[in-house]
């Protein structure tokens, strides 16, 4: 049932290959009103978030990216720690890899770093070190896709450009009662159609910050604060009862359960006070590349820490046999649900020499490395453990 004020929605409708859905937004007087309603919510609680001083490109770039799979609250720290170290693209194209991994250490997904570097390197080499305002030329960088180009050119520039991302497309889809999956590729291609028309004139960054504020603050992914939305009264699905099946349940990951193994690899000095372990830098194309870590199994499978001992010993060229059980700990990557059981192991013949790409640390050394969650958990553990 309709609220008093509110548009008549259109019914299922669909338009040549369009899902179903209430295609009010074509109404230039909605839009209108929608528009009003939410920038005056938005101007009153907008949270005061760094990246929204000052935002130029490169500041509104970085916040994105780390934004990604990444809660605010998370990012905050993150995000003022980056810009002090490299606050311009040039610093950061010129910056250490291994100084931007440890700057990065626990926001995960480690790619968006490495793809933040590589792209302020080619702004350098093909802009002059200034951000370009192109989209074309945005979209183009490594790691930036069309919502991110958008949302840097919308939000520093105020160039009119929709953006799409998990809180804009839960809010558009429930303003127009989205009847499928907000996912399949019918039901995406409407939603940036519902983006850009949506737009203002002016303050359209401004616009798209707020349709992202809604999302995260009120139209949340379960039992939305429709009491408290500035916009309830032009929304489709609050109107038809529907807010809490729309968008479309995406369905849920479905983990695989591995057990991986890592090693702790320890060689004793001579005046036994100063130990050094098995560690080295994790190489390029695979899980957590240019961390430091252990020994350990990623992609072959092994039924015992003996077996893993072996196959670890003959990939590696290493000298190896296992020894006393650790810990065992229990995390996710990607698809997957780990139990990483962690064994001291001893070097089997003469002192060892270092040896591409391992080398032997202390775990002061080591600790000044950027590692990865688990290894740094190893890492913490040797550091309590008695010698």
């Amino acid at each position: 049932m309709n609220r008093e004020g509110a548009s008549q929605p259109a019914g299922r409708r669909t338009h040549g290959d369009l899902p179903d859905h209430d295609d009010h937004w074509r109404d230039a007087k909605w839009r209108s009103g929608v528009r009003r309603s939410l920038l005056s919510w938005f101007n009153r609680h907008a949270r005061d978030l760094p990246w929204r001083h000052d935002p130029t490109p490169y500041r509104v770039w970085v916040s994105e990216i780390m934004l990604q799979q990444t809660q605010v609250a998370t990012v905050i720290g993150y995000y003022q720690r980056f810009l002090q170290a490299f606050p311009t693209v040039q610093h950061l194209a010129d910056a250490d890899l291994q100084q931007l991994l440890s700057l990065w250490e626990g926001l995960g997904y480690y790619r968006r770093a490495r793809s933040l570097k590589a792209a302020a390197e080619r702004i350098v080499s093909q802009h002059g070190g200034v951000f370009p305002e192109s989209f074309d030329d945005v979209i183009a960088l490594p790691g930036i896709g069309r919502y991110t180009a958008g949302a840097i050119l919308s939000i520093a520039s105020d160039q009119k450009l929709p953006i799409v991302e998990g809180n804009t497309q839960r809010v558009f889809s429930r303003w127009i009662a989205l009847r499928m999956p907000a996912s399949e590729s019918s039901g995406t291609k409407l939603l940036w159609q519902v983006a850009a028309a949506m737009l203002p004139k002016e303050r359209p960054g401004t616009f798209n910050q707020a349709a992202m504020e809604l999302g995260a603050l009120v139209c949340s992914p379960n039992q939305p604060d429709c009491e408290h939305c500035p916009v309830a009264k032009f929304c489709s699905a609050r109107n038809s009862g529907l807010q809490d099946v729309i968008p479309g349940r995406v369905s849920r990951l479905q983990y695989e359960d591995r057990t991986e193994y890592a090693l702790v690899v320890r060689q004793s000095s001579s005046n036994g006070r100063s130990a050094k372990y098995l560690v080295r830098s994790l190489p390029e194309g695979g899980r957590w590349a240019g961390l430091w870590d252990f020994p350990r199994t990623m992609d072959q499978h092994y039924e015992s820490i003996e077996a893993a001992t072996g196959g670890l010993a003959r990939q590696h060229g290493l000298s190896l046999s296992a020894g006393e059980h650790l810990t065992t700990i229990r995390h996710a990557v990607t698809r997957f649900r780990i139990q990483l059981h962690v064994h001291e192991a001893q070097w089997q013949g003469p002192r060892a020499k270092a040896m591409q790409p391992w080398r032997w640390l202390t775990l002061k050394q080591i600790e000044s490395l950027p590692m990865n969650v688990t290894a740094r958990q190893i890492t913490k553990l040797l550091r309590q453990k008695p010698s």
